[in-house]
């Protein structure tokens, strides 16, 4: 992927003229290679062609996926819903097209749509799927215009989706839209018993209407259809339907579902990503992270396979901030910071308004990278690994004093802890330094905005608000800086052996993450304090890794060797691929040694008997 975008920026370079310095006259601006001043011949333009760049076939068309449909080989889901077609590849498109859509994979639905649609020009049914794929937007009308248009060629059944298509994107009301088109699709369903694929659809629509604050007896209705969907097909792809029913309301009514969901359509990302929502739910942290590794996998491939961009791929994101998070709670420290330094790596792709502005999202694969690779080497106190990154584009910090304040915070915190004073009293002078400009910055910018709001006669709540509003932007970093020297300064403490100062500025240092001030409060003598601390922690933080191993640890110290023993085996049992190398388990050696344990006192993963048949995961990606 690096080497074709090498290439592409060497090509553009070129076509710019920036490959070499341009010759000039000497007397003015540079001057165009002779080739580049003679007259460019102009093609004659046929008036009633579309623009450049535009499609024949629509303005519906103009967006959308341009490559073409490439079969997946029925890894996108064991569907069967036929159309009334003469050709047998146009059908085999058009089924994964179906697969595609119950995997909420839509731009590739969109484009087995369209293989259909260029093996047999105007099927009806491929511009019903191409709408299916594009929910309500403008294009979505057109493409069901477009099925209305051609109806006469499809059968019976496929006039009933059309008409209801159709009459889905025709009504503006969502809720009487919503409702409708349930209705038709019941009808679909009741006049055809046996077609599971329009049960299929029923299910979808009865559960996009909505089921969040609805009785239990809706979810067990939309559950009952599902089942009587898998009793005929017990590989369909609606297990992903299940899974998202119950997501929020009660996840262990989707466990049947966790270990066929990715096995019935293994070609889709998402269809592997989806049981990790209910795993991560389930505190089963150690399995999640294997589902989404399956997930990232998939994508991998695809990536590799056809040349896409990783940021372009739904869900991509989403899925390995997830599965970073995953991986820590299950310990595995070096895998989950190896996961966010890829996502910081991963080119930041623009949303282009049609404007020209543009914006990177913040739910983007590297602001996910750069969030979760601070919190890692924070909370995991990898004083080490700070050092040698905080002069890297892993860690660099943005230009606002908040971006600004949060280093300092960390590579300070590192310095005091790796026996760097010096550079550590000179990183917390500079945070004074910033907080005594974003001080007096914020009272600037308040008086002035009050004064302006009092100038133009506003009411007294308007002029609060104006002057809340002026302060704003410095009382973020204020607050981070407040903490953060307080942090900085118990590090500084501690350093010089000085518990007295160590837990007053602890108490200031409110945003401490409760298993890392257990051991602070350790530290400084307060063992019983840091007892109290861890456990309520692992109460609230249950079946996380760090905070079972800071138990374990304090309860030890402690002297408290059942209830250490007691711990210690609940974080074997959880944490089968814990980071042996990371401090945070590496301290627990003398608690293991104790027990009669090896070095490597992990135990081997129990095998989870209700995650279906894993297949490798290298032969996914």
């Amino acid at each position: 992927m690096q080497k074709h975008l090498f290439h592409l920026s060497v090509l553009s370079a070129a076509l710019l003229g920036c490959s070499s310095p341009s010759p000039t006259d000497g007397n003015g601006p540079s001057a165009l290679p002779p080739v580049l001043t003679e007259p460019v011949y102009e093609a004659p333009t046929d008036p009633s062609a579309p623009l450049p760049g535009h499609s024949a076939h629509g303005v519906a068309f103009n967006k959308g996926p341009r490559q073409a449909a490439r079969w997946m080989e029925g890894k996108t889901g064991n569907v069967s819903f036929p159309i009334k077609t003469n050709s047998a590849e146009a059908q085999q498109f058009f089924n994964q097209g179906i697969g595609q859509l119950h995997g909420f994979w839509t731009l590739e639905a969109e484009r087995s749509f369209r293989q259909v649609l260029k093996l047999d020009p105007d099927n009806p049914m491929a511009y019903w799927g191409m709408a299916m794929a594009n929910g309500t937007n403008s294009r979505a009308k057109e493409f069901a215009e477009k099925a209305v248009k051609h109806q006469e060629r499809a059968d019976e059944k496929g006039r009933l989706w059309i008409v209801a298509r159709a009459a889905f994107q025709k009504e503006s009301d969502k809720k009487k839209r919503e409702a409708a088109y349930l209705k038709a699709l019941q009808a679909i369903s009741t006049k055809y018993p046996e077609d599971v694929e329009a049960k299929a659809f029923v299910v979808l629509q009865m559960y996009r209407n909505g089921v969040r604050g609805k009785k239990t007896s809706h979810y067990e209705t939309i559950d009952k259809l599902i089942s009587e969907i898998l009793k005929v097909n017990p590989m369909h792809p609606c297990h992903h339907y299940r899974i998202h029913l119950w997501d929020y309301k009660d996840s262990k009514r989707a466990v049947s579902s966790i270990g066929k969901c990715g096995q019935a359509a293994p070609g889709i990302a998402h269809m592997w990503h989806m049981p990790g929502h209910i795993l991560s739910r389930l505190k089963r942290y150690h399995d999640a992270s294997w589902q989404m590794e399956a997930s990232a996998r998939v994508d991998h491939a695809l990536q590799m396979r056809d040349g896409v961009l990783p940021d372009r791929i739904h869900n991509f994101a989403h899925n390995n901030e997830w599965l970073t998070r995953n991986l820590s709670h299950a310990g595995r420290v070096s895998h989950a910071v190896t996961m966010a330094k890829n996502m910081i790596e991963l080119p930041r792709i623009p949303s282009v308004k049609s404007d020209g502005t543009w914006s990177v999202s913040t739910r983007g694969s590297h602001s996910y990278g750069k969030r979760h690779l601070h919190g890692l080497l924070q909370n995991y106190e990898l004083w080490n690994e700070i050092i040698a990154l905080k002069d890297t584009h892993y860690l660099r910090h943005g230009k606002s004093a908040s971006d600004r304040a949060k280093w300092q915070r960390l590579v300070a915190s590192a310095y005091f802890n790796t026996g760097k004073t010096a550079e550590g009293d000179l990183l917390l002078t500079e945070m004074e330094k910033l907080l005594t400009e974003q001080t007096t910055g914020k009272k600037k910018a308040g008086d002035a905005a009050e004064a302006n709001a009092k100038k133009e006669k506003k009411k007294a709540a308007d002029i609060r608000k104006a002057r809340t509003a002026a302060e704003r932007p410095f009382s973020s970093a204020i607050s981070a800086l407040t903490r953060g020297i307080a942090e900085v300064k118990m590090h500084r403490a501690l350093a010089a052996g000085d518990k007295k100062a160590a837990k007053e500025l602890l108490a200031k240092a409110s945003d401490i993450r409760n298993e890392r001030k257990a051991l602070i409060q350790h530290r400084i003598g307060d063992t019983a304090g840091a007892l109290t601390t861890v456990a309520a922690t692992v109460k609230s933080a249950a079946e996380q890794a760090r905070p079972l191993a800071v138990q374990a640890y304090l309860l030890h110290a402690a002297g408290k060797a059942k209830e250490a023993k007691a711990a210690f085996e609940h974080l074997r049992r959880i944490a089968p691929e814990a980071d042996l190398s990371v401090e945070a388990f590496a301290r627990l050696a003398p608690l293991a040694q104790s027990l009669g344990l090896p070095d490597d006192w992990r135990k081997e993963p129990a095998e989870a008997k209700d995650m279906g048949l894993r297949p490798d995961l290298d032969q996914l990606g």
